[in-house]
C-alpha cells in the first residue's frame, strides 16, 4: 500500500465516523442541519471510496498482461470519477440553496454551529493529510509506471483532496452565515453563501475534469518535453525524424514511439533519450536510407 493510499484510508475513516455521528445525532435531536451535513459527508466518503478502489485496482493488476503499459491511468480514471461526483454535489448545493432562497427555512443556529465547527475540524485534519507536498515521493527510474503514485501528479489523490477541501470551505462559509443568522437575524445569507460555495466547487470540478480527461485521451504531454525529445533525436548525426508519439502512462511515467530514417542502430536513439527521466518505455523504428 502506497503512502497516498494509507493517508486516504485515514481520511475515509475520519469522514465515515463523522458522517455516522452526525446522522445519529441529527435523528436523536431532530436537527435537520446535522442530518444534512451527515449525508453531505456521505457523498465525500463515496468519493474517497472511489479513490481507494482505484489505488487497489491499479496495484492488484500491476502485472496483468491485458494492460499493455501498466495501470498508471487508473489514477486519472479515479480522479475523473471524483470530479463528476464533485460536480453533482455542487448541483445539489445550488438546488437546495435556491429552494431556501425562495422558501426560507428556520435555522437552529446553535446546533448547526456545533455541526459546522466539528465538520471544519475533521476536514482540516483531512486537508492536512492529503495536502500537496513531496514528503512521500520515492520515485526511481525502474518503476515503469504500473502502480506507482507520485503525490504531485496523482489525479486520483487530487480528486480526494478537492472533496475534503470543498467540505472544509463549505464549513467555513456555513460558520460565517450561521453567525450572521444568529446575531443579526439575516437568514438569507445562508443560501447565498451556499450558492457561492457551490460555484467554487463547480469550478474545481471542471478543472479536475479537464486535467484528467486530457490524461485519459493522451493529450497531456508537456510541449517542452516533446520538444526536448525531438531535439535529442535530431542531434544524432544522420537522422531524419519521420514520426514521434509521446504519451503519459501514469504519474511521472511516459512512453515514446519513434520512427527515424537513418543507418544508425535503434540503441543509439534509446541512449540519446536516456537523459529524459520520465520516459519509462521507448520503442524505436529505424528505416534505412535508400540507395
Amino acid at each position: 500500500m502506497s503512502a497516498n493510499e494509507r493517508r486516504t484510508v485515514v481520511v475515509l475513516v475520519l469522514t465515515a465516523l463523522t458522517m455516522v455521528g452526525e446522522i445519529v445525532a441529527g435523528s436523536v435531536f431532530g436537527s435537520m442541519a446535522l442530518l444534512a451535513d451527515g449525508w453531505h459527508m456521505g457523498s465525500h466518503a463515496a468519493a474517497l471510496g472511489i479513490t481507494l478502489f482505484a489505488y487497489a485496482y491499479a496495484r492488484r493488476h500491476a502485472d496483468d498482461p491485458r494492460y499493455s503499459f501498466g495501470t498508471g491511468k487508473v489514477n486519472a480514471l479515479g480522479g475523473f470519477a471524483s470530479a463528476v461526483l464533485l460536480a453533482l454535489v455542487a448541483v445539489g448545493m445550488l438546488w437546495e440553496s435556491g429552494e431556501r432562497l425562495v422558501t426560507p427555512v428556520d435555522i437552529d443556529a446553535n446546533d448547526a454551529l456545533i455541526v459546522a465547527v466539528l465538520g471544519l475540524f475533521v476536514n482540516g485534519v483531512s486537508v492536512y493529510l492529503l495536502r500537496d507536498d513531496d514528503r512521500h515521493h520515492h520515485h526511481s527510474d525502474h518503476d515503469h509506471g504500473h502502480a506507482h503514485h507520485h503525490h504531485g501528479h496523482d489525479a486520483n489523490l487530487r480528486g480526494a483532496y478537492l472533496h475534503v477541501l470543498a467540505d472544509a470551505m463549505t464549513s467555513v462559509l456555513a460558520i460565517g452565515a450561521l453567525l450572521v443568522a444568529k446575531y443579526w437575524r439575516v437568514t438569507s445569507v445562508d443560501p447565498l453563501v451556499g450558492i457561492v460555495g457551490a460555484l467554487v466547487i463547480m469550478k474545481w470540478s471542471v478543472g479536475l475534469v479537464r486535467t484528467t480527461s486530457r490524461a485519459l485521451l493522451d493529450a497531456d504531454v508537456p510541449p517542452a518535453m516533446l520538444e526536448r525529445v525531438r531535439e535529442a533525436l535530431s542531434r544524432v548525426p544522420d537522422t531524419m525524424v519521420v514520426d514521434l508519439h509521446v504519451w503519459r502512462l501514469g504519474p511521472r511515467h511516459h512512453a515514446a514511439i519513434v520512427s527515424v530514417v537513418s543507418d544508425n542502430a535503434p540503441e543509439v536513439y534509446k541512449k540519446a533519450l536516456s537523459g529524459e527521466a520520465a520516459l519509462s518505455h521507448v520503442t524505436v523504428e529505424v528505416n534505412p536510407r535508400g540507395p
